[in-house]
């Protein structure tokens, strides 16, 4: 389900639930209402999203957004150790930003509960601007309180994680921008799944993981604006690289690109594409040969790599009406393609290998 969440939040995120912009200016009053739904590997996701942000006074923003799936299906994992399920998934936030003279300043709280996972999130974020707002400067931390349980068992660990982020954003020009983000992430306790099994010479035996998981992720990312023949910028270019490390020597890439182009006055479209591509875990393996300490073979710890192709349309419906100044109606979808290198599909004894589908449309409007 990892796996899942990550596709399809890289999608969502794109959309509408977006962390807040940093700056010395608060977002404008908004509310984003959404549909989304994700079709891929035997699993079908789906649910709403709704955002409503408000400024109180000149001063402050508060947000709240709260964010569903209703999972059902049977993924590879499943096909192979259990049953078909389904599952339900609520994810409540809430957030303040305060701004002082060139600094932002955003709280965040987030919980999200299913019938064996609850995860609570803290998040604290600092933003400054120097040399007259062209140099954005931030620093974020983040505490999170997860419990893991077993649907129908008594089964219950415990798992904590720490983020913490640094970040520079510098314009350049008035049509190019480039940031550089940091992030390093401490994670402790139960961190595989109850339900996963590894393979030993062929027979079925429990996971086991290290208690602990040391990350990091560098990346860098580019906008550059795009006139039109008036002079006027109408279009734009996005590019972006991010590295990810960790203790269990999983290495990852990740490439993004976009191309961003206003067609007429009400519609806006933005093609985009991604490729991922990962190493495998010190201690997972297809089928293990021997007994070791650590053991895993979930698929998401294995060889792989992905695609990810899709599109942006964005349409405003109408301005000045409803108490709205603008109001847009925006849709989404991508098509993705995982191909892992050394998990075997045990039904056809080929790398396993799947394509999934991500649609989301929602309704976005500024006060």
């Amino acid at each position: 389900m990892q796996l899942i969440r990550r596709a399809t939040w890289w999608v969502v995120a794109g959309c509408v639930l977006v962390a807040p912009t940093w700056g010395a200016v608060l977002p404008e009053d908004r509310v984003d209402a959404m549909l989304h739904y994700y079709d891929g590997g035997g699993t079908k996701v789906s649910g709403p999203a709704l955002l409503v942000r408000k400024g109180v006074g000149d001063q402050t923003s508060i947000y709240a957004s709260y964010y569903t799936d209703s999972i059902s299906g049977a993924s590879i994992d499943i096909v192979t150790t259990a049953s078909p399920y389904k599952e339900k998934r609520d994810e409540r936030a809430v957030g303040i930003d305060f701004l002082h003279r060139n600094t932002t300043v955003n709280l965040s709280y987030t919980n999200s509960d299913e019938r064996d996972y609850l995860a609570n999130t803290l998040g604290l974020n600092i933003a400054h601007e120097v040399f007259d707002g062209l140099t954005t400067i931030s620093l974020g931390y983040t505490i999170g309180r997860d419990e893991v349980g077993k649907v129908n068992t008594s089964f219950k660990e415990d798992v904590t994680h720490y983020r913490y982020r640094l970040g520079i954003s510098q314009v350049f020009t008035k049509s190019f921008l480039m940031t550089l983000d940091y992030e390093g992430i401490l994670d402790t306790g139960y961190l595989n799944s109850p339900y996963r099994a590894a393979r030993l010479q062929g027979l079925l035996v429990p996971e086991r993981y290290p208690g602990t998981r040391d990350s990091y992720a560098i990346a860098v990312r580019a906008v550059k604006g795009l006139t039109s023949d008036n002079n006027q910028l109408n279009a734009s270019l996005r590019f972006g690289y991010r590295y990810f490390s960790d203790t269990w020597n999983i290495h990852a890439h990740t490439l993004e690109a976009a191309y961003q182009r206003r067609l007429s006055d009400r519609w806006t479209i933005e093609p985009h594409y991604r490729y991922y591509w990962q190493s495998a875990a010190s201690f997972y393996a297809d089928n293990f040969n021997t007994a070791m300490v650590y053991m895993a073979r979930d698929k998401e710890l294995s060889t792989f790599k992905s695609h990810a192709l899709g599109a942006k349309a964005s349409f405003g419906l109408f301005e000045q009406r409803f108490g709205a100044h603008k109001t847009t109606l925006n849709f989404s979808y991508d098509y993705m393609r995982f191909l892992y290198d050394d998990f075997t599909d045990m039904r056809t004894g080929a790398p396993y290998r799947f394509n999934a589908n991500v649609y989301t449309v929602f309704i976005s409007a500024w006060f």
